[in-house]
């Protein structure tokens, strides 16, 4: 018990644990929306919870509470939910919370499991953890080009592509570990002096870029600035105007279109275009400034009774979608509502539509 790793382990385990629950305190007495404070708390008392419950010293300091196990094990899961929300803006419905329940599913039948059932239940339940965090990760990667939000384009690699990596770290090690128990490795594992102290680095920059940066991470969309009367107000409204001229020859029908390449047509520079679709249009990502104008687009269409016998797929083609999937997801979240179901309503509501069919 003198060995200074020993004692050291619990200490930067510690730091870690109290980062965390000052940025979920933090964000739960904020102004932020249910959602993000719900998200975000549950996420950083799972970490907490895994964090202890892996530190032997910490763990039994706790008298081995099973309450904290169970808030433990859907950790994988709700890491994958705090990015899908928050940096890919995706509201949270039943399935996006299918993989933290699962896991806690799945954790609490690995508790009460026994021989020959414990191991591929373990295996199965570390393979899912790690594939979620590689998700996280492409989601990361995938959606930086498409950020308006400048702060939170900051965040995403050198915090959450990190923690990413990590994680699929420490389920390899977790895995080498169950192979052999003794190898030098382990020092870099969760509850050991390397993890640890990843883990304490990690959250403290979490806890200080994300409180630094909360509305512009964590907060709706943004209200729409009005122009000032500078000549760089002058030149943005050049640039808002060329811009709505793009979009309403249907310009955002184009499949594939990305910020970068609009930002060429109207030669200004990409991260100005940012700036002016994010602070002067409220948008916050640039799909969203896309869906709008063409989930306003299918609205009309899918009303029209000219347009009864076409297909959803369709018109979801025809508008620059890739598959019918992002168009229905991006359908239902600005209408509340399926394209179908916005059909049906538009044939009980207008006789013209129904004659036509």
């Amino acid at each position: 018990m003198n060995d200074p790793i020993v004692l050291l382990t619990p200490f930067v385990t510690g730091i870690a644990v109290g980062a965390m629950t000052a940025l979920v305190l933090a964000t739960w007495r904020s102004g932020l929306s249910r959602q993000v404070r719900v998200v975000t708390a549950l996420t950083g008392l799972s970490v907490d919870a895994w964090l202890i419950t892996e530190t032997n010293p910490l763990w039994a300091a706790m008298g081995h509470a099973y309450p904290l196990i169970l808030v433990a094990y859907p950790v994988g899961g709700m890491f994958w939910l705090f990015v899908v929300t928050l940096f890919a803006d995706r509201r949270v419905t039943w399935l996006s919370l299918a993989p933290p329940i699962l896991l806690l599913v799945t954790g609490i039948a690995m508790g009460l499991a026994k021989p020959p059932f414990f191991d591929p239940l373990w295996f199965t339940r570390n393979l899912a953890g790690g594939l979620l965090a590689i998700h996280a990760g492409l989601i990361v990667v995938r959606s930086w080009p498409g950020d308006l939000v400048e702060g939170r384009r900051r965040l995403r690699g050198p915090v959450l592509g990190v923690a990413a990596l990590f994680t699929v770290f420490e389920v390899s090690l977790g895995i080498a570990n169950r192979f052999d128990p003794t190898g030098p490795w382990l020092r870099l594992a969760v509850g050991q002096i390397g993890g640890g102290a990843v883990m304490a680095i990690l959250a403290l920059t979490m806890a200080a870029l994300f409180l630094q940066a909360r509305p512009q991470v964590f907060g709706a969309s943004r209200r729409p600035e009005a122009p000032g009367e500078s000549a760089g107000a002058a030149a943005d409204l050049v640039t808002l105007r060329a811009l709505d001229a793009v979009m309403t020859a249907e310009g955002w029908r184009r499949e594939g279109l990305t910020i970068g390449v609009l930002a060429g047509e109207l030669g200004v520079p990409e991260h100005r275009l940012r700036r002016l679709i994010n602070h002067r249009l409220g948008h916050r990502n640039f799909a969203e400034f896309l869906n709008a104008h063409r989930i306003e687009a299918a609205r009309r269409r899918l009303s029209d009774p000219r347009e009864a016998r076409t297909t959803v797929a369709v018109i979801a083609f025809d508008l620059g979608y890739g598959s019918l999937g992002p168009f229905n997801r991006a359908f239902r979240a600005a209408t509340g509502a399926s394209p179908t179901e916005w059909r049906a309503r538009a044939l009980r509501t207008s006789p013209d539509l129904r004659e036509s069919v």
